[in-house]
């Protein structure tokens, strides 16, 4: 008995060297990640810009729809209206951010 329980360690172990290279490989996708990475250094500052503007003329317009309805006397919701305005912002300068740091952009 003892010596078959030697000869299966043996084995065990011979497989397990031969297997371990291809267990030690990199995970799929860490490739794709990288390659994401390149591209969003290449397209970040043009994108960064772009979704600046598009959030300055839509937090203009949005400050413009309140002026208006807080001067038409229309102020049933003007609270909850600034403060969508203030977040949305805020969240424009966030996710530029954190973005920023996620794929380190400098």
């Amino acid at each position: 008995m003892g010596h078959l329980t030697q000869v299966i360690r043996k084995k065990t172990c011979i497989s397990l060297l031969l297997i371990l290279p291809y267990l030690s490989r990199a995970q799929p996708g860490i490739n794709d990640f990288y390659q994401v990475t390149r591209e969003m250094h290449r397209w970040y500052f043009s994108l960064s810009d772009l979704v600046l503007v598009i959030g300055a003329i839509s937090g203009i317009l949005g400050g413009l729809r309140i002026y208006s309805n807080w001067q038409s006397g229309r102020q049933h919701h003007i609270d909850a209206q600034v403060m969508g305005w203030f977040f949305s912002c805020l969240f424009l300068t966030l996710i530029g951010a954190y973005l920023r740091a996620l794929y380190r952009i400098s």
